[in-house]
């Protein structure tokens, strides 16, 4: 009789070898469309906010910025169309993707004063803050 090795919950050892441990994510990573959540970066200056977007591989024309009810939007949509005519073959493959993230903005910023740019792959948002929010120096007070 063959020694007979197990481990809980997973395919023998031979098979791993065999096809590799991400055979079938791999497989099933071709059908993914390639969005996910991007990464965000939100720094406060003095006077402002502003949001970074990884967006690699995305154009401006992607996106979408909405504020509705003290809430910042960002929303992206991508299609993507292939097709290949080869002889009598023909493939066609059809690619969607889309996310949104949202953003409560505090009562300090004026949301009709936002901006945004797209460059080298990073939506940046400005968000002034309203004057009576911004920070002020110091003010000296004389005593009488």
């Amino acid at each position: 009789m063959l020694p007979v090795f197990s481990r809980r919950g997973s395919v023998p050892n031979i098979v791993d070898e065999f096809f590799g441990r991400d055979m079938l994510s791999n497989f099933f990573d071709d059908f993914q469309t390639g969005i996910s959540v991007p990464a965000v970066n939100i720094i406060e200056g003095k006077d402002d906010f502003r949001i970074e977007v990884a967006a690699p591989g995305l154009d401006k024309n992607d996106f979408s910025i909405d504020v509705k009810n003290n809430v910042l939007f960002i929303s992206c949509e991508q299609e993507t169309k292939e097709e290949k005519k080869e002889e009598k073959i023909m493939r066609r493959e059809f690619s969607y993707g889309s996310f949104t993230r949202s953003f409560s903005l505090p009562n300090t910023v004026d949301p009709e004063k936002i901006s945004a740019k797209h460059k080298d792959g990073v939506l940046s948002i400005h968000i002034p803050k309203r004057e009576e929010a911004k920070e002020k120096p110091p003010k000296k007070i004389n005593i009488a």
